[in-house]
C-alpha cells in the first residue's frame, strides 16, 4: 500500500477542484492506497497538507497550475496532471504516479526555466485550461514553470521581476493582446490558447526551440521610453485577435451598464430616465449605467483594438476614434473601424518616425497619441463615420423589424455558432456580434446567444443523469461541474465531453443550441446584459418574455440530452471499470 499526496491548484474552477479531489480519493481507495489531497482555489486552501506529510510519502501529484507549494516536496517523486485529466480518469492518473520512477538525470541536466501567460477574450475557461496544459507539459518534460493567468478578474499568480529575469523562455498562450513590455530582451514565443489545451507538450517544445528575442534589453538611458510600443511584426497576429482583444475589454462596461440600467428600471419604473425623476436613486443608477458605463463601451472597444495592434500608444487614438464613432451614430461598427484605423496608423507612425534616442521618450506620450488621434479623428469625421453610421442604422432597423421566419433563421444561426466550437473563433464571432448590438439598443441577438451558449453544458449535465449508460463514470461525475458552468453561461464546460467524442457530441450540442436560439428570436426575447447566465434572469427588465425565454432554454437542453442518447453508444463496459 502506497501513501500518496496531491495538490490541486484550480483558480476560479473551485467546483472542478473539489470533484477532482474526490475522484483521486476514490481511485486510491479502489487501488488499496491512501492519498491526502490539498485543494487551492479562489475560495482559499482546503485540507492543507500537514508540515511533515512529505516524509513517508511515495510521491506527489501536482494538478493544475499556479502556486502549488512545490518547495515542500523536495526529493519526492512528482507527477504533473491536468485538472481535466483527473476528472476524466483519476485512476489512470494515480496509476501513472505510482509507476516506477524512470531515470531523470538527462532531463535534469536540460532543465529550463519557463514563464508563461495565458489569456482569452472572456478570461474564464480557456485562460485556466491553457495554464493547466502548459503546467502539465513543462513538468512532464522536467522543466520549471510559472504561469500567470490574465482572466476576467485580472492577473493571477503574477510573474515577479526575478522570475522573468531568470527565465530561459517566455511562452504567451493568449487569444488577446498581452503587454510584452516586461519581457524586453527575453526569448518570447507566442501562441493561442488552443495549442496549450490540446497538446501542451508540443507547444512547450516549440517554444523552447523557436522563441525569438523580444525587442532589446532596456538600458538606463532608455528608461524614459519604457512605455513605447513594440512595432515588430510578430506582435500582430491578424484582425481576429485584435477584435477579440477589444471585445474582452469592452465586456465589463456592457455587463455593468446593462445591470445598472435594469436595476434602475426595477426601482423607478419605465420612466426613470426622465427629468422628472432626477434626484431619485433609480435615476442616479440609470445615469451611471447609461451615460457612464454604456457611454464607454465603444471607446473601450476601439481603444483596445488599437492597443492590440500598436501597443499602448494606440490606446488614445483608438478611444478618441471610438467616442467620435459613438457621437456620429456609427456605434460598435464605427468603433471597430476606428480601432483598426487608429491601431494601424499609430503602428505605421511608430515604425517610420525616427528620433534621437534621447528624444524617443516623446513618442509614446506625445507624438504617437497626438498624430494617431489626428489621423483617426479626421478619417472618422470626413471619410468613414457617416457611411458606417448609415450601415449600422440599416442593420439595426432590419434586426428590430425581424419577425417570423427571418428571426427564427437568425436565431438558428446564432445558436449553432455558439455551440459549434464552445469558446472558439465561431462562438466568439457570434458573441461579439450580439454584444456589439447592445450599444445600438438591439437586444434580441444577445438573448439568443446567451441562452444558446448555456445549452451545451446543461444538455450534457442532463444527459449524464438521464442516460448514464452513454457516459463513463468520470464523465458522469464531470457532468455535475458542467451543469454549474452551464447555468453561469460558461459554454466551455462542454469541451471535455466534445474532445472525447466530437463526431457524436458536437452535433447534439449544435442541435439543441440552434433550437434555443430560434425560439428566443422567434418570441422576440431581449437581453440587456451580455453575461451572467440564469443569475441575471430574476432582475426586472434584464430579460423580456422571461417565461418564453426559460422555455427556449429548457427545450434546447432537453433536445441536446435526447440527441446524445441516440448519437452516443452505450459504454457499460467502461462505466464499471
Amino acid at each position: 500500500m502506497a501513501n500518496m499526496l496531491a495538490v490541486i491548484a484550480a483558480g476560479d474552477l473551485s467546483t472542478q477542484a473539489v470533484l477532482a479531489a474526490e475522484a483521486l480519493r476514490k481511485a486510491a481507495t479502489a487501488l488499496g492506497h491512501t492519498i491526502q489531497v490539498e485543494v487551492r482555489s479562489s475560495l482559499g486552501v482546503r485540507n492543507t497538507l500537514p508540515a511533515g506529510a512529505a516524509q513517508g510519502a511515495q510521491g506527489v501529484i501536482l494538478v493544475g497550475s499556479g502556486d502549488l507549494g512545490e518547495e515542500r516536496f523536495a526529493g519526492l517523486k512528482r507527477n504533473a496532471a491536468a485538472l481535466d485529466a483527473v476528472l476524466r480518469d483519476a485512476r489512470a492518473v494515480l496509476e501513472q504516479a505510482l509507476a516506477p520512477a524512470q531515470a531523470q538525470a538527462p532531463a535534469q541536466t536540460a532543465t529550463k526555466k519557463i514563464v508563461a501567460i495565458t489569456s482569452c477574450p472572456t478570461g474564464i475557461a480557456h485562460t485556466f485550461m491553457a495554464a493547466e496544459g502548459i503546467q502539465q507539459a513543462a513538468q512532464a518534460l522536467g522543466h520549471a514553470v510559472r504561469v500567470e493567468t490574465q482572466g476576467s478578474v485580472g492577473a493571477r499568480d503574477t510573474l515577479t521581476e526575478q522570475e522573468i529575469r531568470e527565465a530561459d523562455v517566455v511562452l504567451i498562450a493568449a487569444d488577446t493582446q498581452v503587454d510584452l513590455a516586461r519581457f524586453a530582451g527575453k526569448r518570447v514565443f507566442k501562441s493561442g490558447t488552443k495549442p496549450a489545451i490540446n497538446d501542451g507538450r508540443a507547444l512547450v517544445e516549440r517554444a523552447l526551440a523557436e522563441a525569438q528575442p523580444h525587442g532589446t534589453a532596456p538600458a538606463l538611458a532608455d528608461g524614459v521610453a519604457a512605455g513605447k510600443a513594440e512595432p515588430a511584426a510578430q506582435q500582430r497576429s491578424g484582425p481576429y485577435k485584435h477584435l477579440m482583444t477589444g471585445v474582452s475589454f469592452m465586456l465589463p462596461f456592457v455587463v455593468t451598464g446593462g445591470l445598472l440600467i435594469a436595476i434602475a428600471f426595477a426601482l423607478g419604473g419605465i420612466y426613470v430616465f426622465e427629468d422628472s425623476q432626477q434626484g431619485t436613486l433609480g435615476n442616479a443608477l440609470f445615469q451611471i449605467g447609461a451615460k457612464g458605463a454604456f457611454a464607454l463601451m465603444v471607446p473601450a472597444l476601439a481603444g483596445y483594438i488599437a492597443f492590440s495592434i500598436a501597443d499602448r500608444p494606440g490606446i488614445t487614438p483608438g478611444m478618441v476614434g471610438g467616442i467620435l464613432a459613438a457621437n456620429l451614430g456609427a456605434g460598435f461598427l464605427g468603433g471597430i473601424v476606428a480601432g483598426f484605423i487608429a491601431g494601424y496608423a499609430t503602428s505605421f507612425l511608430n515604425r517610420n518616425i525616427r528620433l534621437h534616442k534621447n528624444l524617443e521618450g516623446l513618442k509614446p506620450v506625445l507624438i504617437l497619441p497626438l498624430l494617431g488621434s489626428l489621423v483617426t479623428g479626421l478619417a472618422m469625421i470626413y471619410v468613414v463615420g457617416a457611411p458606417v453610421a448609415e450601415a449600422l442604422a440599416t442593420l439595426s432597423a432590419w434586426l428590430k423589424g425581424m419577425q417570423g421566419s427571418s428571426a427564427i433563421l437568425l436565431g438558428l444561426l446564432i445558436g449553432a455558432m455558439m455551440a459549434f466550437d464552445m469558446g472558439g473563433p465561431v462562438n466568439k464571432a457570434a458573441y461579439a456580434f450580439s454584444t456589439g448590438l447592445i450599444a445600438s439598443q438591439v437586444y434580441t441577438p444577445m438573448a439568443a446567444a446567451m441562452a444558446a451558449g448555456m445549452v451545451p453544458p446543461l444538455g450534457l449535465a442532463l444527459a449524464t443523469k438521464l442516460f448514464a449508460d452513454r457516459f463513463t463514470r468520470e464523465e458522469r461525475e464531470a457532468g455535475n461541474a458542467a451543469g454549474i458552468l452551464g447555468i453561469a453561461f460558461i459554454t466551455e464546460g462542454a469541451i471535455p465531453f466534445a474532445a472525447r467524442d466530437p463526431l457524436r457530441v458536437i452535433p447534439a450540442l449544435v442541435l439543441g443550441a440552434a433550437l434555443t436560439g430560434a425560439i428566443s428570436m422567434g418570441i422576440g426575447a431581449e437581453l440587456k446584459v451580455p453575461h451572467g447566465g440564469i443569475f441575471v434572469l430574476p432582475i426586472p427588465n434584464a430579460v423580456t418574455h422571461l417565461a418564453g425565454y426559460v422555455v427556449a432554454l429548457v427545450a434546447g437542453t432537453v433536445t441536446t440530452a435526447i440527441a446524445l442518447r441516440f448519437l452516443k453508444r452505450p459504454v457499460s463496459s467502461v462505466v464499471t471499470a
